[in-house]
This record gives C-alpha cells, sequence and structure tokens, in this order.
C-alpha cells in the first residue's frame, strides 16, 4: 500500500462527506433503535425548537426532494408526531410542526444527539470543533 497522498486525501468535498459519514453513521443506530427512520429523525430535530417549517424549508434542511418530504409529512402526521397545515399567506404551502407527541419522540434522542456531540468534542477539542462549525456555516451561507 502506498504512502503517498492520493486525490481524496486532500479533497474538501470528499473529506467533509467522509466526516459526517463517520460521525452520522455512530449516531444512526441510536435513531433506529429508538423507532424512528433517519428522515423521521431529521426531520423531527428540525422542526425541534421551531414554530413551524414550510415543506420546502423541511426539504432543504433535510437533504431531500419535495414530494419525497411531503410523502414523508403525511405518514408523520398520520402517526401523530407532526401536524400540518395550509400557510395563512399561500393555501398552496404547508406548514409543519412537532406534535405534543412528536416532542416526547424526539427530546430524548435530542439529548442523545447533544451527547454525542460532546464526545466528539471530548475527542478534539472544543475549540476545534466551533471553529469548524463556523467555516461550515460560512461555506453554506456563501454557496446557498
Amino acid at each position: 500500500m502506498s504512502n503517498t497522498p492520493g486525490f481524496v486525501d486532500d479533497y474538501l468535498a470528499y473529506l467533509l462527506a467522509r466526516a459526517s459519514h463517520l460521525i452520522s453513521s455512530e449516531f444512526h443506530a441510536v435513531v433506529e433503535a429508538s423507532g424512528l427512520s433517519l428522515m423521521e429523525w431529521r426531520v423531527m430535530a428540525s422542526l425541534s425548537g421551531k414554530a413551524a417549517l414550510s415543506v420546502g424549508e423541511l426539504a432543504d434542511i433535510v437533504l431531500a426532494k419535495q414530494p419525497t418530504v411531503t410523502k414523508l409529512v403525511g405518514r408523520m402526521a398520520e402517526a401523530g408526531w407532526v401536524r400540518r397545515v395550509d400557510a395563512p399567506h399561500d393555501k398552496r404551502q404547508s406548514l409543519v410542526s412537532l406534535t405534543a407527541t412528536g416532542q416526547r419522540k424526539v427530546k430524548p434522542l435530542l439529548a442523545q444527539a447533544r451527547a454525542h456531540e460532546a464526545q466528539i468534542m471530548k475527542d478534539i477539542g472544543s475549540d476545534p470543533v466551533h471553529q469548524l462549525k463556523q467555516a461550515l456555516e460560512q461555506l453554506i451561507a456563501v454557496r446557498a
């Protein structure tokens, strides 16, 4: 095996994807053990602390196509985890919020996600994590 660095060893998109995969996969088992799919978790985590988000906003946040999120929100509404209502300013737009049942379902996972993040911070230090978050926020802002 060669020790010569290859293209991906210093390629930002690859490093971001690899880090995301490694960190996320550690937490995915926790999510699945709770009875939620990863996409349900993403939707519920995105709605946590928010009054409501449109389906389009949710699709952007959870990195999925709007029709996929629309179907998922429908199933989650049937399960009693979210509420979907027409936006007052545009009846073609749906606003989604967590129900009390959804809040109870996601609350322990949010705590576990914070604990998982704290372990990562312990592993590499809070200052580097803070700097990384700021850099990623800047990258997202200029690319969005």
